[in-house]
């Protein structure tokens, strides 16, 4: 199975349905099921920051968002399709310049994971392993 890693609050907004999509600055041709990672770092600026961004659109989920230390951070949180990959979207939560469309979230109970950058897989023991090219 392959996994992404994603820092907070973002994941959690995945996962509960909230945001359709993950901007990266990387395109990928990756379609179909991968695991939501939630990566272990995040700082209470970046946290701030992201509260921030979602409340200048949409107030009532941003006051709905965990607090940092309540969300999970290092490892798999849920289970989402990616359908697509864009360069426009809809979404507010779309700042490109590339968006990995995201579909059916479907939380997991929390595993302790480390994460790697990029789409990785996650091998039969439950660990990660880099894609080989």
């Amino acid at each position: 199975m392959k996994a992404i890693s994603i820092r907070q609050p973002w994941a959690w907004l995945i996962i509960e349905g909230h945001k359709p999509i993950e901007n990266r600055t990387w395109a990928t041709k990756f379609r179909g099921d991968i695991q939501i990672h939630a990566a272990k770092g995040c700082t209470q600026t970046e946290y701030d920051e992201a509260i921030a961004f979602v409340r200048s659109f949409n107030p009532v989920l941003a006051a709905g968002i965990p607090p940092l230390d309540r969300l999970e951070k290092g490892g798999i949180i849920g289970l989402v399709k990616i359908t697509d990959c864009v360069q426009r979207h809809p979404s507010r939560f779309f700042v490109g310049p590339f968006g990995f469309v995201m579909e059916r979230p479907y939380p997991l109970p929390f595993r302790p994971m480390r994460g790697m950058l990029g789409i990785f897989n996650v091998n039969e023991q439950g660990e990660p392993e880099e894609v080989k090219a």
